[in-house]
């Protein structure tokens, strides 16, 4: 049974995987990281992989959409970094795991529907780019991962959250095809469309020229292009990648 993760107050806990308890009865849990931009199709694959595998998927980026509830909620300027923070230290965010995907819980309100919901996710992106808010939100990740067997997606899993993660991958798209996937996605048309299109290019913009932990791939990820491959041939490349790492390491001569 999936046990439920939540974020609170608590301290920064070390980012390496060395510090995970592990049980040599049973087999070793991997952290996965899973990087990329909107639209690239990570949270499917994210949420795919994780069940396959029997493992928690961690969505940072419910994460953010919660706290930008919140944000919204209270009236609060996204510019506002200091308010936001205690904002987030006030706050409780949980996730908890289910058939259908990742329940999100603020504050003991289910909000996983409405922080899905196009305001609260340009929101979201205006709020993730204040350091200090990410480093709060990199705690929480931490304390939630670091027993490992987790699935964790989003903007700077590899390079920030879990740098020592044991699988990396980027996985990216033409920006035209991820702005077609996202139009599909939320059944919209005309000016909508074009309102979704631009949107998503400004998110490109913002996540990739911030000053604090920009998107970008790790140094040891793996880049997987998704342009033309269906959600299946993805999984089945990701899973791939997973299979090989679960390998026995073979005995020193």
């Amino acid at each position: 049974m999936v046990e439920k993760v939540r974020a609170g107050a608590g301290r920064l806990p070390p980012a390496s995987r060395n510090r995970r308890k592990m049980n040599d009865s049973h087999p070793r849990k991997l952290i996965i990281a899973i990087d990329g931009p909107a639209g690239a199709g990570k949270s499917t694959i994210a949420s795919r992989l994780a069940r396959k595998l029997g493992y928690v998927n961690l969505e940072s980026g419910a994460m953010y959409r919660a706290l930008a509830l919140k944000a919204i909620e209270h009236d609060l300027s996204f510019e506002d970094e200091a308010e936001l923070v205690k904002l987030a230290q006030h706050s409780q965010i949980r996730l908890e795991p289910s058939l259908g995907g990742n329940r999100v819980q603020l504050d003991g309100r289910d909000v996983t529907l409405r922080v899905r919901e196009d305001d609260v996710s340009q929101a979201a992106s205006r709020v993730s780019v204040h350091p200090q808010v990410r480093e709060w939100m990199v705690a929480r990740q931490r304390e939630m991962g670091l027993e490992g067997g987790i699935v964790m997606e989003g903007r700077d899993i590899g390079t920030k959250v879990f740098p020592d993660a044991d699988v990396k991958i980027f996985l990216d798209a033409d920006p035209v095809i991820r702005e077609q996937r996202r139009i599909v996605q939320y059944h919209v048309r005309g000016v909508s469309a074009e309102s979704m299109a631009t949107e998503l290019r400004e998110r490109d913009r913002r996540d990739r020229t911030r000053a604090n932990s920009p998107l970008e791939p790790a140094p040891d990820a793996i880049v997987l292009d998704s342009t033309s491959l269906s959600e299946e041939e993805v999984l089945e490349r990701v899973e791939a990648l997973v299979q090989e790492k679960l390998k026995p390491s073979a005995p020193n001569a």
